[in-house]
């Protein structure tokens, strides 16, 4: 039996975020207070689990000069559902941290 301090839920939410972000591991360890290498470990078991494989080429999306309007919507949504999971991600790690102080 686990005893982590942080729930499924958490992990797998953060993993996702790492996934599906343009920062680095490193950086999202330091802005949710985590050890790399504890999220390294949890990018490894996730990634076991769902049968992932590493995309060692993967590179951030830019505008290209010539992107036309529905290339830019399609990539400006893309970017905004990030966001959106990269804040309820902090919300929830707010949440968790305010609660262990209490």
């Amino acid at each position: 039996m686990s005893n982590s301090k942080y729930t499924r839920e958490f992990k797998d939410s953060t993993v996702q975020l790492v996934l599906n972000s343009e920062d680095s591991a490193l950086k999202i360890a330091k802005d949710l207070g985590l050890n790399d290498k504890t999220l390294y470990n949890w990018i490894k078991e996730y990634k076991k689990v769902h049968n992932i494989q590493t995309d060692y080429r993967r590179s951030p999306q830019k505008a290209t000069p010539k992107e036309t309007s529905d290339e830019e919507l399609k990539r400006l949504r893309a970017e905004n559902k990030l966001l959106k999971q990269e804040r309820d991600i902090l919300k929830k790690a707010t949440a968790y941290f305010a609660k262990e102080t209490l």
